[in-house]
């Protein structure tokens, strides 16, 4: 049987360096547009077309060979797009500062073994495709003349050296200082008679955008009913260095995005001693009133600096899969990340027993893992209930995440383990890159804030509102009195204050967090090197304390 002479045509290398380019052209342009995965075969017919057209690659005047010593400008710079397509398919967005963060914090005993395995795929790939690339430029003279500018191009408009060249700007310029400006030092004036215990669930990328009906069916439901008993926010955004774990934590619970140490760490990416050590949070102001913390999560506390930030911010006891898999019946029940939620809420439920036996208040600060992008974790127990799992639908995790949630508190409501407790639930961050992408991303998208407990009036408020916004909110939920119903960069939900995304909007709060460093040096105060005062200035000049933008969030008025 003889091979058509139009097939042995295609497995030519000109073709197949043709075929190898379009795919990975026609792959990014689905991952940075909207424009569905199935067209991926026909925008690489439509790539061949053009070369067919042009004649790339083809042998001829225009396709003499160079010394195989010729190696392209455009190699690195097309690297560097792979990594950022790598990133942006793994999370939906690309954020510099969760890198930086992780660099320095630590990324060791993560759950993403699934994601090894991308990496390796993605590297096979970009190998083949700058080979292919490197013979259409040796084998054609105009790709080898163009090819300089295009490298030019790739590298100016890839995202991830743009993100690092405005860091590192902000960095050399120090220009205003207007988040530190608004910053306000947590301090809690006077405080109930009778302190509530505290119990603050954070439901892993379970955002309060699921609860859309027409779009999530019922996912959500099982919170919709638990938020009739107790007071619901909506409108709580995502802003900028909030958008993953630790740093929706830092920001609900100290009211300041987690701007990274980045490079004012003066050893650069030497792992963390500390989290944040420059300013007060949640546990620290708690602790100081003699309230006992519990810190519990499945993953492990090593990832991330969870436990450093636990630890030095005035929990007693922080639990992670380190502490808690020996105590398993089975512990071989675990997930890539750590323990299934249905074990944490065991485990929870015991700690609540011993913190509610001892004097004094407590207060219990619990992560879950089901809803983790990119198929969630869902536990035996919802496997039960729900049926099996095709190991890919968001939603299946969604309703266990949410379902194991309620029924941790019933549990701990039917011993009487929340009485005089406040019950925060609420999610991390917006979730990453999932099977329900699309739908999330058709309108605006806010995180899941609940409270629930005595005195908690019911009903639903919506707030123009950030995550450091729950800070100060959970303080006067709990009966503390703050100053101006403010801590840190928040706003208490609970108070008539205006937030700073209703004065300014979130796209001047996300600019000033790009090119600020004060508030910055102040989180990471003893890891950054010394602050620097600004030189006075003659007493001739008058000094301007802040420009026209920093006073009102607006663009100054054009001279006349």
């Amino acid at each position: 049987m003889t091979i058509p002479s139009k097939l042995l045509e295609l497995a030519r290398p000109r073709w197949l360096s043709l075929l190898v380019i379009g795919l990975c052209l026609g792959y990014a342009i689905t991952i940075l547009t909207r424009v569905p995965q199935w067209m991926l075969p026909l925008l690489a017919v439509a790539w061949l077309g053009l070369g067919a057209t042009f004649h790339w690659g083809a042998p001829g005047p225009a396709a003499r060979p160079t010394p195989p010593r010729r190696w392209p400008w455009a190699l690195l710079p097309i690297a560097l797009w792979g990594l950022y397509l790598y990133l942006a398919e793994s999370f939906g967005n690309v954020d510099l500062s969760a890198v930086f963060f992780h660099l320095q914090a630590g990324m060791a005993d993560h759950g993403g073994v699934s994601r090894i395995g991308a990496a390796f795929l993605y590297t096979l790939s970009m190998g083949v495709l700058l080979a292919s690339f490197t013979w259409l430029v040796r084998h054609d003279r105009r790709w080898r003349r163009g090819e300089p500018l295009l490298a030019l191009v790739l590298l100016v408009s890839n995202p991830l050296l743009y993100g690092v060249g405005q860091r590192g700007a902000a960095i050399v310029t120090k220009p205003g200082a207007w988040l530190e400006r608004h910053y306000v030092e947590p301090v809690l004036l006077e405080s109930p008679r009778d302190p509530p215990n505290l119990l603050l669930l954070y439901l892993e990328s379970i955002e309060r955008t699921y609860a859309d009906r027409e779009r999530f069916g019922d996912a959500y439901a099982v919170l919709d009913q638990l938020g009739e008993r107790g007071l619901v926010f909506e409108g709580i955004r995502q802003v900028d260095n909030t958008g993953w774990t630790m740093a929706g934590m830092i920001a609900s619970q100290c009211g300041t995005p987690l701007m990274p140490a980045g490079l004012l760490h003066d050893r650069q990416f030497s792992p963390l001693e500390k989290v944040v050590p420059g300013v007060d949070c949640l546990g620290d102001l708690l602790s100081a009133q003699g309230y006992r913390l519990t810190y519990m999560g499945g993953a492990s506390v090593n990832f991330a600096g969870k436990g450093l930030f636990y630890e030095g911010h005035g929990f007693d006891t922080v639990l992670g899969r380190e502490e808690l898999q020996p105590r398993l019946d089975d512990p071989e029940y675990v997930n890539n990340w750590g323990l299934y939620d249905d074990s944490l809420y065991d485990f929870g439920l015991e700690e609540l027993r011993r913190l509610d036996a001892e004097e004094g208040p407590w207060g219990l600060v619990a992560l879950s893992l089901a809803g983790h992008a990119p198929y969630g974790y869902p536990a035996q127990a919802c496997l039960d209930r729900q049926g099996e799992f095709d190991g890919v639908d968001i939603l299946f995790s969604v309703e266990c995440s949410t379902w194991l949630a309620r029924d941790f508190l019933a549990r701990a409501e039917a011993e009487g383990l929340l009485d005089n407790t406040l019950v925060v639930v609420a999610s991390d961050h917006l979730t990453m890159r999932v099977s329900a992408w699309e739908q999330l991303i058709e309108g605006e998208r806010d995180n899941t804030f609940i409270l629930l407990g005595p005195g908690i009036p019911q009903g639903r408020l919506r707030r123009e509102a950030a995550m450091m916004d729950t800070f100060p909110t959970i303080l006067e939920a709990m009966g503390f009195t703050i100053d101006w119903h403010r801590a840190g960069l928040g706003v208490s939900l609970l108070s008539d204050e205006p937030t700073l995304l209703e004065e300014h909007g979130a796209e001047f709060f996300n600019a000033r967090l790009r090119e600020e460093i004060v508030l910055q040096e102040r989180l990471w105060e003893g890891l950054a090197p010394p602050r620097q005062e600004p030189e006075p200035e003659p007493e001739f000049l008058e000094q301007v304390v802040e420009a026209p933008e920093d006073a009102t969030g607006e663009e100054p008025a054009a001279v006349q």
